[in-house]
């Protein structure tokens, strides 16, 4: 199974996979329905089904119209039924997309409802479709959760697969990088893989996916347990660096937000 995105808005990306045999594609947190609505036409194809990962209105804002164009289920966290979500869901079930079965993952952080969804295809790599979570270099900011809430998330996510292919739903790639050389100046792989994205950039290619590997690598709010990072983040803050994972991580997630 592979995905492969539709611009949205400034930096969202709405992921689709499709079944070439069937005519038909799935769609994941389809902000704008009127993106998805001109591929369907442009290509030929049905709207089979709409995976959610959390409440936001640039993942969510097209899914009535589309439910209502195409009357396909929508799967989703259990905070959007009955009236986004057909299927709402909880950790631990699962949502069969083009006969590849994902199993739901709550990964609270970014909102208290957030989900991920995650499939161990039999002849591809592990895939994570994980919203606002984990993006390339950075996760997403805690308007609703804790720290505490987002270090357990990110620390899930590490343990996955390493080839797991990563489908964040922004391209935010190349301001996480400039955060996260700054208080990981030292780090090769974080070097190596800014330039490659500054590179996919100049040519208008997306970024994602990643993968838990690089982002294990590369990623400061993966990386919450490398003293050399908390100190990084503290220094910005003006701050001693923490000396236990939560307020280390929320030192992190703090200087990320006023970099």
């Amino acid at each position: 199974m592979t995905f492969f995105p539709l611009p949205a808005f400034n930096d969202n990306y709405i992921w689709i996979t499709k079944d070439a045999t069937q005519k038909t594609i799935w769609a994941v947190d389809p902000g704008d329905a009127q993106v998805v609505l001109d591929y369907c036409k442009a290509e030929h194809l049905t709207l089979a089904g709409i995976l959610i990962t959390h409440h936001h209105k640039d993942h969510t804002g097209g899914v009535e119209a589309l439910k209502k164009e195409f009357n396909c289920p929508t799967y989703g966290p259990e905070s959007l039924s009955p009236t986004l979500v057909t299927h709402p869901l909880r950790q631990g079930e699962s949502v069969t997309v083009h006969h590849q079965e994902f199993l739901v993952l709550e990964t609270p952080g970014h909102t208290l409802d957030h989900i991920c969804y995650f499939a161990e295809p039999e002849q591809h790599a592990p895939q994570l479709l994980c919203g606002d979570t984990l993006f390339r270099g950075g996760c997403g900011r805690l308007f609703e959760g804790s720290p505490a809430q987002m270090l357990n998330a990110m620390t899930r996510l590490r343990e996955l697969p390493h080839a797991t292919q990563v489908y964040g739903t922004h391209e935010y790639t190349l301001a996480n990088y400039r955060f996260a050389l700054a208080i990981d100046p030292n780090n090769t792989a974080l070097a190596n893989a800014n330039h490659e994205a500054e590179a996919l950039r100049a040519k208008d290619t997306p970024t994602l996916p990643t993968t838990i590997a690089l982002e294990a690598q590369t990623n400061p709010f993966m990386r919450f347990d490398w003293q050399q990072v908390v100190a990084g983040a503290a220094h910005l803050l003006n701050e001693d660096p923490a000396q236990d994972l939560i307020n280390g991580f929320a030192q992190i997630r703090r200087a990320k937000d006023g970099f």
